[in-house]
């Protein structure tokens, strides 16, 4: 009976799995508004802390400047992108042209050859700088083409979120499982709210050093780059890898040596180690203890599901399916093995 109830349980994960795939117009859309609109109502809590004197701002004033502050940011990212995307992409082909010069004349460093192709060749044939700028402005416009879509679900989020709680509680009979209900979706908005908090600190502290450190080494589009490094940042692991390396190689060719390719590797690398690896372990500490391993199967799961902004989602999505997991002692063995070291905080009593 055991087995026919794991086989049935892996055929539903598998059939998820699938349906998040072939829906993702339609879902993507509905999870970022969701995203959203829990960012807008965190940023609107933090402001209803705010007082003069003994007057504290109502919660839907704090809720709708939190709006407009979202609004705002969003306009200013989307203006400065706008005014820099066709001069990066157009210069996009130089750099191609530079590196591959560049790479192909590495002739000193001799594996062989592969395919016909020496070492320089292969780096070269690799590395893509204009079809990296095209995915990139492509995953930008297509979440932007979505954006109509995406503000009438926030919305309705906003209109609904006043009944959540009834809502559960008419589906919910007992009080009991109603308390736990409860417990559990606090937990989740805790721990989600703390992972943002922390991960928009460290992001925004190593997009800004990062932005000084190459505009003071004159590295072309350094406030581009501070902005990707920013956001690249929210992408565990794969992301401040590629944080580090890009801006290191626009610098290996715009330049005519090698000084400024290894100053900026060093340079932003030893950031990304400082704050990803030092600062952030210890404002996190124990808190999500999520295997580094499952992490990036997670991120790789979701990456290939729903592109560029399931990488983002992807840790989210993790720290809330292993809360879930870890509360029923059905499925407590599977939030184990998601964990770092197998100890899993008490269960929600």
């Amino acid at each position: 009976m055991k087995v026919l109830n794991y086989l049935a349980a892996f055929i539903f994960v598998i059939l998820a799995f699938y349906l998040l795939y072939i829906g993702k117009d339609l879902l993507l859309p509905l999870v970022i508004a969701i995203a959203l609109w829990y960012l807008i109502f965190t940023l609107g809590s933090a402001f209803s802390r705010f007082s003069i004197g003994h007057f504290q701002f109502p919660k839907q004033v704090c809720l709708v400047a939190s709006f407009f502050t979202f609004i705002g940011l969003a306009w200013l990212v989307i203006s400065f992108l706008s005014s820099t995307v066709d001069d990066v992409l157009e210069i996009a082909p130089v750099y191609q042209q530079n590196l591959n010069a560049r790479l192909e004349s590495l002739a000193f460093i001799d594996i062989g050859e592969f395919e016909g192709q020496s070492f320089g060749q292969l780096l070269s044939s690799w590395i893509d700088i204009p079809a990296y700028a095209r995915s990139i402005a492509s995953s930008l416009t297509s979440i932007l083409a979505s954006g109509g879509l995406i503000l009438i679900y926030l919305g309705f989020l906003f209109l609904e979120q006043g009944h959540f709680s009834k809502k559960i509680a008419a589906l919910v009979s007992d009080k009991e499982r109603e308390r736990d209900i409860n417990k559990l979706l606090h937990r989740i908005k805790d721990d989600i709210q703390k992972y943002v908090i922390i991960k928009v600190f460290t992001s925004s502290l190593t997009g800004i050093l990062s932005y000084m450190f190459l505009r003071f080494m004159e590295v072309d589009f350094a406030g581009v780059w501070g902005l990707i490094i920013f956001l690249l940042n929210f992408i565990p692991t794969v992301g401040s890898i590629v944080a580090t390396i890009f801006p290191a190689l626009i610098a290996f060719a715009q330049s005519d040596g090698y000084s400024l390719f290894l100053i900026v590797l060093s340079g932003v690398g030893a950031i990304q180690i400082c704050i990803g690896n030092i600062l952030e372990p210890r404002l996190t500490g124990s808190s999500f203890n999520l295997s580094p391993i499952v992490i990036l199967l997670n991120l790789a799961l979701w990456g290939y599901i729903w592109d560029i902004p399931g990488m983002f989602l992807c840790v989210p999505f993790l720290i809330i399916i292993t809360i879930i997991l870890s509360h029923f002692p059905q499925t407590r063995p599977i939030a184990v093995m998601l964990s770092s070291d197998g100890k899993l905080r008490a269960s929600i009593d």
